[in-house]
């Protein structure tokens, strides 16, 4: 029997699969407002070709980011698309605090 490498998650399975942690930010970012916006298009009871056409793009490149196709799409045009099916978006910039040698991208839903 040969025996399986297992391997402990650090909890973020962008950093788990090699992405740098700006990278790693950057897609837990997306991945979470693209969650937002598949909720808010189950709960309007919207079809994907009727909430394309509310954010202003059409169905298929709308198909490819719920699916998960993130390379194609930036974080200002999923928030557009938020508020365009309702939703409001708030980006809160922390102060600056001397003894943190980089600032981190997160997003709260």
């Amino acid at each position: 029997m040969r025996k399986i490498s297992v391997h402990r998650s650090s909890g973020d399975v962008f950093r788990d699969l090699g992405f740098t942690p700006a990278e790693a930010a950057e897609l837990g970012a997306k991945s979470m407002l693209i969650d937002a916006i598949a909720q808010t298009i189950e709960q309007r009871d919207l079809t994907q070709k009727k909430a394309a056409e509310i954010c202003g793009t059409d169905q298929p490149t709308l198909s490819k980011v719920l699916r998960g196709r993130m390379e194609s799409v930036t974080i200002d045009r999923l928030a557009a698309w938020l508020t365009a099916l309702g939703r409001t978006v708030e980006i809160h910039v922390r102060p600056y605090d001397a003894r943190t040698k980089t600032g981190h991208l997160v997003a709260i839903l």
